[in-house]
């Protein structure tokens, strides 16, 4: 019996080719003006090259979004790569667009996500290691501003800032639970200006948002500058920019905000830039990356995180709003295994045939197309195949497809790399062609007021039948619009595992409540984030984390990474 490798032994074995070979590809000329190598494999483009492309027509954006996520496993980011690597076995010039993992999951629960099997992004160890450091970068952008807050405070407080009303936490990109709340100044020279802080992992904070959503460097500065970060003790907003701090932290970001390009296995190109989570933040890599790769491909695949109530509703509402661009084509993932876990199986029952319990997961697939289809766009359903999956239950899943009037197509892009995906690929390259992108719209209108917002979100995406909030809540999202944000839209933060607030909750809940324990103003993002149930912006790490598993081997590999 052949033994099945790793997904990091498969990594390991592939030949990669330069990365100035990747980028002739894709027209990108060997010039320093163009991209500046980091090491043999990985590029980061240029500002000065990309200001040339803005003449170019642009591609047709391909979204890949999932069913909602279970401890078996989806495969989206593997279904991106793979179906980016099927587009070019066909002869279409196609780049993927991905986020940048975190150290906080891939340390975690999670572990890697630069795809599996023959379908990944290369080189994997670095990718979900430190890769060319942008975390650090934006992590230090956002303690800076921290820096700044309580030293002005510590020099006479002359913005007469109210210390127990200061919204901007630290960060740092780990799951820590312990520094959720921390007190500082307690002992030494600022003893005499006591205050509670607390950390947010770095892919929550406001300053990762600005980075994926800014278009140019410029924007992004001046959005750091209206970073709201305290109030006065009049109750006035005060800005990063009455800190001048907008300056600083542009200079630590301005490397980290060039796109970086590596390489499928298959050799194609990938440009992976950014990385907020979907469930506590926006879930989608930068609008730099996508219109950056719109420019130099005929099709561009990207992912948005977790399933589509989370990441495709924000990449939707949100980033296709502030960025102007709009998808031509929704790909939904899902797995047989995912799907016999919504109909009530736990992870050691997934083995064996049960159709039974893969019939009633199926609402869970049926709930998503329904959702996309509410943006005006046309799904295509893309059933990640395993090895175990009978042809009992992939026929049920095709059948079922049929009846919602959705391509489906199986594909095996796992084990076969983009040879596995040609089917899917011809499905989405048809439906691309086929939509008109005037037919794209958004949920919800930027004139009704944010509670309308979260109530539409909630019981058309959730289908919850309320949401609820106590008064100090609502008073502060009345606030936010008598200060000229009512416009803005709104970041849902909850469990990925469920449309409802309980992450046990499987399948496709109805009549449930949302109920809201926060709300915080980006107004440099320019989103409001609602914090719902019991989600944390800071993730505590499992009780067995990936990190145990993770060491150098004797010839100083990385072992446990995948």
């Amino acid at each position: 019996m052949t033994k099945i490798k790793s997904d990091i032994e498969i990594a390991r074995a592939s030949k990669l080719k330069p990365i100035s070979n990747i980028l002739k590809r894709i027209k990108v000329p060997d010039k320093s003006s163009a991209f500046s190598p980091m090491g043999r494999h990985i590029a980061k483009i240029n500002f000065e090259y990309l200001d040339k492309l803005n003449k170019k027509k642009d591609g047709k954006l391909i979204l890949v979004t999932a069913i909602s996520p279970t401890p078996a496993g989806e495969g989206k980011t593997t279904t991106s790569v793979g179906l980016t690597d099927g587009i070019n076995k066909i002869g279409k010039k196609c780049i993927v667009c991905l986020r940048e993992p975190s150290l906080g999951p891939s340390f975690g629960m999670k572990g890697g996500a630069a795809g599996g099997g023959y379908a990944q992004v290369v080189p994997m160890e670095q990718i979900n290691l430190h890769f060319t450091g942008d975390f650090h970068a934006i992590t230090s952008a956002h303690n800076l501003l921290s820096a700044l807050i309580d030293n002005h405070i510590y020099w006479g407080n002359k913005l007469n800032i109210d210390d127990k009303r200061i919204v901007w936490k630290r960060v740092i990109d780990m799951n820590d639970r312990a520094l959720r709340f921390v007190n500082i100044n307690t002992k030494g020279v600022a003893k005499k200006f006591p205050r509670e802080d607390g950390f947010d992992i770095t892919v929550a904070s406001e300053v990762m948002a600005i980075f994926c959503l800014a278009n140019s460097i410029k924007d992004l500065e001046n959005r750091i500058g209206n970073i709201t970060i305290a109030y006065n003790k009049n109750n006035k907003p005060i800005y990063a920019k009455d800190l001048d701090a907008q300056g600083p932290m542009t200079v630590l970001l301005k490397e980290a905000i060039r796109p970086n390009v590596t390489q499928t296995l298959e050799h194609n190109p990938a440009i992976i830039h950014g990385g907020p989570f979907a469930n506590i933040a926006h879930g989608c890599n930068s609008v730099i990356a996508t219109k950056t790769a719109l420019k130099l491909s005929e099709f561009v695949v990207t992912e948005a995180g977790f399933g589509a109530d989370l990441g495709a509703e924000k990449f939707l509402n949100i980033k296709c709003r502030k960025s102007n661009i709009k998808p031509s084509c929704v790909v939904i993932v899902a797995t047989v295994r995912a799907l016999k876990m919504h109909g009530g199986l736990e992870k050691n029952e997934l083995q064996k045939e049960n159709l039974i319990a893969l019939k009633k997961g199926m609402i869970n697939l049926q709930r998503h197309i329904e959702n996309i289809k509410k943006f005006g766009l046309e799904p295509v359903v893309a059933i990640n195949h395993f090895i175990l999956d009978t042809k009992k239950e992939i026929k049920e899943i095709l059948d079922f497809c049929k009846n919602q009037n959705v391509e489906v197509s199986i594909s095996t892009h796992w084990a076969n790399g983009g040879r596995g995906a040609i089917d899917l690929a011809k499905k989405v390259i048809k439906i691309c062609k086929k939509n008109k992108i005037k037919k794209f719209n958004y949920l919800y209108s930027e004139k009704l007021s944010l509670w309308k917002k979260i109530e539409k979100i909630a019981k058309e995406i959730y289908r919850a039948n309320k949401i609820s909030a106590p008064d100090n809540i609502k008073k502060e999202l009345t606030n936010f619009e008598k200060n000229g944000y009512r416009n803005l839209p709104v970041c849902i933060a909850k469990t990925q595992y469920s449309f409802s607030v309980d992450p046990k909750l499987k399948g496709a809940p109805v009549n449930h409540e949302i109920p809201i324990r926060e709300v915080r103003l980006s107004s440099g993002a320019n989103f409001i984030v609602v914090v719902c149930g019991s989600i944390m912006t800071m993730p505590g790490l499992p009780r067995v984390p990936a990190a145990n598993k993770i060491k150098l081997n004797k010839k100083g590999e990385t072992e446990g990474l995948f």
